[in-house]
């Protein structure tokens, strides 16, 4: 009798996630073992099951899923971590395999790919899919320093140069700076307008 592969399963539309459960067990090989709707419960249901591959949708309540895959890969080297995204951003790929993905698909893909792609990780192999991977190569490495990524995040609600530089303990002139070489960086208009450009890229 060969090892059934226990799933864990993070997806915050209950649609989706019940129907990419539905599909996963009838994998005679695949048995979902746990299902969550939030980012910030991973880990504890992957500390809870014995799990060998968590499936994990990228945007999600209380925690992403590239930021519980670096939770679970910390705690867990051993479980393969396979990142599903609605959004074909680039920069998601490099941060999903910065957190220790194994695997990286978009969610759409057919039943029979996502099935394929959790027996292949668990045989050790990395699964891209092709376009995302292309999209990655394509639009190049993020430009933007960590302390650019922490000040633009900051400034998405609006907040003013001098909220901002009291929030991230900085001189107003600093947080200035570094609004203005990111601004520059994306061949943005204005800092709102970086904000979205980075968020597209999947930079932020």
């Amino acid at each position: 009798m060969s090892h059934t592969i226990k799933v864990l399963l993070a997806e915050d539309q209950s649609m989706v996630r019940e129907a990419l459960a539905a599909l996963l067990g009838l994998e005679p090989d695949i048995e979902v073992v746990a299902q969550v709707a939030r980012g910030d419960e991973v880990l504890a249901a992957a500390r809870a099951h014995d799990v060998d591959v968590a499936l994990l949708d990228i945007e999600m309540p209380g925690r992403t899923g590239i930021e519980a895959a670096a939770e679970v890969h910390k705690e867990f080297p051993g479980i393969k971590l396979l990142i599903l995204t609605t959004f074909g951003r680039p920069g998601y790929l490099r941060s999903a395999m910065e957190s220790g993905a194994d695997a990286f698909l978009v969610k759409d893909a057919p039943a029979a790919q996502l099935a394929a792609a959790v027996r292949k990780v668990l045989a050790g192999e990395r699964v891209i899919d092709p376009t995302l991977a292309a999209a990655a190569l394509a639009d190049g490495a993020n430009p933007l320093t960590d302390r650019e990524r922490e000040i633009l995040r900051a400034a998405a609600d609006g907040s003013t140069n001098a909220e901002l530089a009291t929030a991230l303990h900085l001189s107003q002139g600093t947080v200035r700076n570094y609004l203005s070489t990111a601004i520059q960086k994306l061949a943005a208009r204005n800092r709102a307008e970086a904000v979205r450009i980075a968020r597209e890229k999947g930079w932020l």
